[in-house]
């Protein structure tokens, strides 16, 4: 089967009131720990107000990442394009590239957030056209094409070429997607992945089957191609051993990103305030959104595999739902749990256990070599004899442990139809 893979995005979404410098602290610990666990991705987000979403550089958080990580890979999710000049981005790739030793996904979109656009005096008109502007040009150097000069209205280059290339050959790169079709589109012209992070609203789930045609409609215009491997969903959990105890963990926090940020601040079209955790938990039953059980989690994943025909990878949220130890939590929940059973790995060993249960009779000869070298020793066969049931199962592996009563049973059995033997031939 293909496998799915697994990673994280941090955008971040931290609520006012925390120390700013711990806050980094500990998302570069989470890092680290989805590293330890084996997560595949890991991605950050460009924002520059709101007061939650406090990630000014994707590249500079990910370099010290990077310095903590060994094998997961790094997303910029993503580069607010418009935001700068197309080389200077490409610059940072690249060297970003060779201090993670490779492990660069390279992530960029339109900006997200309106309020960062106003204050750079960019109108958000303009914003998606001058991404798509800006990645054909960053694509033209990240290949080192020979020098070229580029004129448009926000930005010049004159004998443009990088003196450093990306350290890996075919660097992976991605575009966002919300609702709108140009992310989608986008990615399809260029030939490139996808992170799909309008699924945390219903809307925004129902029209992601939609949403990957327009990018393999861009991909036939174009004359590239698309592959669903390297779609990226993201998904919303908190995950714990029982659905009570996960809602009870998240609840607080939920609430509050919910009505102080979700809807208070970002002002979010069909949001709506909750007065309490559960009427927001019942709200959220028909998105990506899981609070709940590993099982919960898998069938929801196998859901939205279903719902969209297929995708790459799962990218969690990463969230303040619930405290730092619960939250680690969860995310070592998923990677014990739900990430071997949503790829099969265990499926293995069931069946092996399956064939074990249901063929006993194949491996009787196990028991009867233990029984025979035991009966051969007279010694051993009186010792076995003295000891009670208990001590008798006790001395011998599971594995290869006879049933002590019924071997004897056999035994005597067998004894007796020995004495009776002769008995009948003197008759």
């Amino acid at each position: 089967m293909t496998r799915t893979g697994f990673g994280a995005f941090l955008a971040p979404h931290h609520p006012i009131g925390e120390h700013p410098t711990l806050q980094l602290r500990r998302d570069l610990d989470l890092a680290e720990h989805l590293d330890q666990l084996g997560y595949d991705e890991f991605w950050c987000g460009e924002h520059h107000s709101t007061g939650w979403e406090v990630i000014a550089s994707p590249e500079l958080f990910l370099a010290a990442a990077g310095e903590r990580t060994h094998r997961i890979k790094l997303g910029t999710g993503v580069v607010s394009l418009p935001f700068h000049h197309p080389f200077h981005v490409a610059q940072r790739i690249v060297q970003l590239d060779h201090m993670t030793r490779g492990r660069v996904i390279f992530g960029s979109g339109p900006g997200a957030l309106p309020s960062d656009a106003f204050t750079l005096g960019i109108d958000p008109m303009v914003t998606r056209d001058r991404q798509d502007e800006a990645l054909g040009v960053i694509r033209r150097l990240l290949r080192g094409e020979e020098r070229f000069d580029y004129d448009c209205e926000w930005f010049k280059l004159r004998g443009a070429k990088l003196q450093l290339l990306p350290l890996q050959e075919d660097m992976q790169m991605a575009v966002a997607s919300m609702i709108s079709p140009s992310g989608m589109t986008l990615a399809g012209k260029y030939g490139i992945g996808v992170l799909s992070i309008g699924s945390m609203s219903t809307a925004g789930l129902d029209a992601l089957p939609t949403q990957w045609s327009f990018a393999e409609d861009a991909a036939a215009k174009h004359g590239s191609t698309v592959s669903r491997r390297n779609w990226r969903i993201l998904m919303s959990f908190h995950i714990a051993e029982s659905r009570e105890q996960a809602r009870k963990e998240a609840a607080a926090g939920f609430l509050r990103w919910n009505n102080e940020y979700t809807v208070g601040t970002l002002m979010r079209p069909g949001g709506a305030v909750f007065e309490s955790a559960e009427r927001a938990f019942d709200d959220m039953q028909n998105t990506a959104t899981v609070i709940g059980t590993p099982d919960d989690m898998v069938r929801a994943i196998r859901s939205l595999l279903e719902v969209t025909g297929g995708f790459g990878t799962v990218i969690g949220f990463a969230h303040d739902w619930a405290n730092r130890e619960a939250t680690f939590r969860s995310w070592e929940l998923v990677a014990r749990h739900v990430i071997p059973e949503v790829n099969g790995l265990l499926d293995g060993y069931r069946e092996s256990q399956r064939y074990v249960i249901e063929h006993r009779e194949a491996f009787e000869r196990g028991t009867m070599a233990i029984m025979a070298k035991i009966n051969e020793n007279e010694r051993a066969a009186r010792a076995m004899a003295e000891m009670g049931q208990t001590q008798r199962q006790a001395a011998v592996p599971g594995h290869h442990a006879p049933d002590f009563e019924r071997e004897a049973a056999k035994k005597k059995a067998a004894e007796e139809a020995e004495l009776v033997s002769p008995a009948k031939a003197q008759a």
